[in-house]
């Protein structure tokens, strides 16, 4: 079993109400083979919600207590980001899944690039609080495109 970000499994949870289907991910689901999660909905958020970004660095900074994360409007949302990544490490040790797809660009779930933070539509190479937590917790965390490209599962 691998776990999911929920809107690539066409569920309707992005920050605009929208999902980022992929038809494989579908089919896995379909097989009863993944685990969906939603870091920001486990953190309390709901949809939609306003676009944020991490300022001042990547999840691992906003971790290690050294950047935030910022609605376009300026409210600071980075506990909500943090207890939902931690909401999903737990539920994703208590399945004891050990591989993850997750949503690129996100302010949670991007494992190889996210915003910069200056809501200009501008990508920085990074990754999002909750791919930062995974990682340190040893899972093994791609993107969709990554998954799309390699017959990985």
């Amino acid at each position: 079993m691998i776990a999911v970000s929920s809107c690539l499994a066409g569920i309707e949870c992005r920050y605009n109400g929208s999902h980022s289907l992929v038809g494989k991910i579908k089919e896995l689901v379909e097989q009863d083979r993944v685990l969906l999660i939603c870091p920001e909905l486990l953190g309390g958020f709901l949809t939609p919600r306003e676009s944020a970004e991490i300022v001042g660095g990547t999840g691992e900074d906003v971790l290690d207590g050294n950047a935030k994360v910022i609605e376009k409007s300026g409210n600071d949302v980075t506990k909500l980001y943090i207890e939902g990544a931690y909401k999903a490490l737990n539920t994703i040790q208590e399945a004891n899944v050990r591989y993850v797809v997750l949503k690129e660009s996100s302010p949670s779930c991007g494992s190889t690039m996210i915003y910069n933070g200056e809501f200009s539509n501008t990508k920085i190479a990074g990754e999002g609080v909750t791919t930062a937590l995974f990682k340190r917790a040893g899972m093994q965390v791609i993107s969709e495109k990554q998954f799309l490209d390699t017959n990985f599962f």
